[in-house]
């Protein structure tokens, strides 16, 4: 759920409030009384992602892990050497 930033602009007291997405704006100071407060357009938050990242197959089941070790003879799974061939000119028209 959001933070919000409002404002009243009757007092000027100015304050937060987390609340969910959904609910309405709220409209009364809860200083003064006066149905004078705005919420405030800011700039929101970040989400942060910590740890060493995420994937799909992050989460995979173990009878899968099992069942793909032996599809693959045992190899861990990564990429694959040698599958690209640069191609070189000889003798080129440069020079």
């Amino acid at each position: 759920m959001p933070t919000y930033d409002y404002v009243c602009d009757g007092c000027g007291h100015a304050f937060e409030l987390f609340q969910s997405m959904t609910d309405g704006v709220k409209k009364i100071c809860p200083e003064c009384g006066k149905k004078k407060l705005r919420r405030l357009i800011g700039a929101g938050g970040a989400i942060v992602f910590k740890g060493s990242g995420f994937y799909k197959t992050d989460y995979r089941s173990d009878s899968y892990k099992k069942g793909a070790a032996a599809d693959s003879g045992g190899k861990s799974e990564g990429p694959k050497g040698g599958g690209e061939k640069k191609s070189e000119s000889k003798g080129g028209g440069e020079g």
